[in-house]
This record gives structure tokens, C-alpha cells and sequence, in this order.
């Protein structure tokens, strides 16, 4: 090979290095960048998943309680109306003090059991308009979720009413849950609901909050309220 050939062959070689330099860099820069998308993207679903959960998690303990509080010493919580109404106005409070203003028997709230300043300027999560009142999709979830654990579970009652009976163990945990700080309030309300509705039906229920808070179901069913 001539001095001139030898030297062309080294520059070709030298930019042939160095382009695949140039695309070693280039594809190095695009793993790191991926890895670095896929962890950020691992940690936000991570992330996601134990919001969800701790969300899930909250509105079992709240429905437990309320189960807890009706079922007495049988255990037996009847009627899916029933339980859907009563959450409702355990779940958002200023709805239970506006129902507890126009005079319903029995149904008075103190210190402790009325809404709280964050309450009233919080929405806990958007509310629906549903076949069995204001809820959302989760609805069904929460009741299997509690089954699941073997806090309640499903027994025979009356035909075509959706009948749950509190564990043991579910008794246990809602025990424990009502001695808690962060739940005390929620179980005093809890309380105050059961005085004032024990012996209704959810039928009655429903009918009492339609007709004393007509706002709150005067509009199609699926849009918010």
C-alpha cells in the first residue's frame, strides 16, 4: 500500500472510531436516560400503589366501624341501602350536621362530632349520585375487601337484602380502631348514627335524607354533586 493509500486507510479508520465512539456515547446516554425514566417511573407507581392502598384501607376501617357500631350483639348489619345511606353522612359530615339541623329525633352533634374546620372546606373525594345514593365505584370493593380479611362476611337474611355479619376478628379490629386518636371522632359519629337510626329501615333513611337534603339527590344519577 502507497504512503497516500496507508494514510487515507488510517483517517477512515480513525473516523470510523470515532463514530462509533459517537454511537457508544449516544446509546450509553439513551440506557442511562431510560433506567433513569423506568426507576422514576418505578418509584411513582410505587408510589401510586401505596396511596391507593392506604386510601382503600381507610374506607374499610370506616365502613368496619360503622358495621361494628349497628350490628349490636348478633353481629348482623341488613340492608345495603341502609349501610350506603348511613356512610354517606359518615363519610361527609357537613352533610350529617345539615341533616342534624332540621330537627331529626335523636340526631344531635357536640364538640367532638361536628364537622371540623378542614371538613367543611375539604371535599374528601368526589361524590356521585348512585342507584343506592352519593358513592363511588369503590363501593362493592370495600364490602369484598372486608370480606376478604374475614371481618364480615355474608349470611342468609331477608330475601333480597344484602346481609353481613361482623367476625370475631372484625369485632376485635373495630374495638381497637375506635380507641385510636386518629378514629375516635369517626366512632363517635358512629354512635351518634346508630342513635338516631338503629331501628330504621334504609328505605326510612333514604327517604328522611331526600326529603330534608333534596340538593343532594336532585340531579341524574353519575353526576356530581
Amino acid at each position: 500500500m502507497t504512503g497516500a493509500g496507508q494514510m487515507l486507510d488510517d483517517a477512515v479508520q480513525v473516523a470510523l472510531h470515532a463514530a462509533a465512539n459517537r454511537q457508544l456515547a449516544v446509546a450509553r446516554q439513551s440506557r442511562e436516560h431510560s433506567s433513569t425514566s423506568a426507576q422514576r417511573l418505578s418509584r411513582r407507581k410505587r408510589e401510586t400503589m401505596l396511596r391507593e392502598r392506604r386510601e382503600a384501607e381507610y374506607h374499610q376501617a370506616r365502613v368496619l366501624l360503622l358495621i361494628s357500631a349497628f350490628a349490636g350483639k348478633t353481629g348482623v348489619f341488613d340492608g345495603l341501602t341502609k349501610l350506603a345511606k348511613l356512610d354517606f353522612l359518615l363519610r361527609y359530615p357537613v352533610f350529617l350536621e345539615r341533616l342534624a339541623e332540621t330537627g331529626v329525633t335523636a340526631l344531635e352533634l357536640d364538640d367532638v362530632t361536628r364537622p371540623t374546620p378542614e371538613e367543611r372546606g375539604a371535599v374528601e373525594s368526589r361524590m356521585l349520585r348512585y342507584k343506592y345514593g352519593p358513592w363511588d365505584d369503590r363501593y362493592y370493593g370495600i364490602i369484598g375487601a372486608l370480606v376478604g380479611r374475614g371481618l364480615v362476611e355474608y349470611v342468609s337474611g331477608r330475601r333480597g337484602n344484602v346481609t353481613l355479619r361482623l367476625t370475631d376478628g372484625g369485632r376485635a379490629i373495630a374495638g381497637m380502631l375506635a380507641n385510636e386518636p386518629p378514629w375516635r371522632t369517626t366512632a363517635a359519629r358512629c354512635d351518634i348514627l346508630r342513635r338516631a337510626f338503629g331501628r330504621m329501615a334504609g328505605n326510612s333513611i333514604k327517604n328522611l335524607i331526600y326529603e330534608r337534603l333534596p340538593d343532594v339527590v336532585d340531579r341524574p344519577r353519575r353526576t356530581e354533586i
